[in-house]
């Protein structure tokens, strides 16, 4: 089973799949493929796969993609073979992808394997004070970009299986993790 975490940039998608990867065993991730630069506390393999725009562009020619997107600039995308390596390890996979790498990744695969989607949505306000105390730091220019895809982002929320507010970090596990048992259990019947 695929479980799809979206939500604009700094609503807790990363902070999220990480408390579901450390309490759930069953629980594993996909790193998208990026030609984004690496940020201080980013793990190569872990957090993204990163790679050169000459490199992503190729992987895009080859096939070796489900899908890809620019977004801030930059290319991600989700590689096939370690999709298809990662379900059939038997474990629930954990992915964060915008909403139209989402949109796109549930067309694909919608009738292959189980895909839920997970919408995580923070207030605006919120969400500038989380953009401009990210240990990243972005620059002003940069949270103005991530701002300026808030309506857009959210206007997409329709497409998604859950829609919930992310405030607190543990009440946002807690549903999750309700959620991942009850897709399982339907899943098997």
């Amino acid at each position: 089973m695929l479980v799809i975490l979206s939500g604009v940039a700094g609503a807790g998608k990363d902070t999220i799949k990480k408390e579901l990867i450390k309490r759930l065993s069953v629980v594993d991730t996909l790193p998208s493929f990026t030609d984004r630069p690496q940020r201080p506390g980013d793990v190569p393999g872990k957090t993204y796969n990163f790679v050169s725009k000459e490199e992503f562009e190729r992987m895009i020619n080859d096939g070796e993609l489900y899908e890809y997107n620019i977004h801030h600039n930059h290319y991600y995308g989700t590689s096939k073979k370690l999709l298809n390596e990662k379900i059939n390890s038997g474990k629930v996979i954990v992915k964060d992808i915008e909403v139209n790498g989402t949109e796109n990744l549930v067309k694909i695969l919608k009738d292959e394997i189980k895909v839920v989607t997970i919408f995580l949505r923070v207030e605006k306000e919120e969400l500038k004070r989380r953009l401009e105390h990210r240990v990243d730091k972005p620059d002003s220019q940069e949270v103005q970009l991530r701002l300026d895809r808030f309506d857009y982002e959210e206007s997409k929320i329709d497409m998604y299986d859950y829609v919930i507010k992310n405030d607190d970090l543990e009440k946002t596990y807690q549903i999750i993790r309700t959620i991942i048992e009850y897709e399982c259990k339907k899943n098997r019947q």
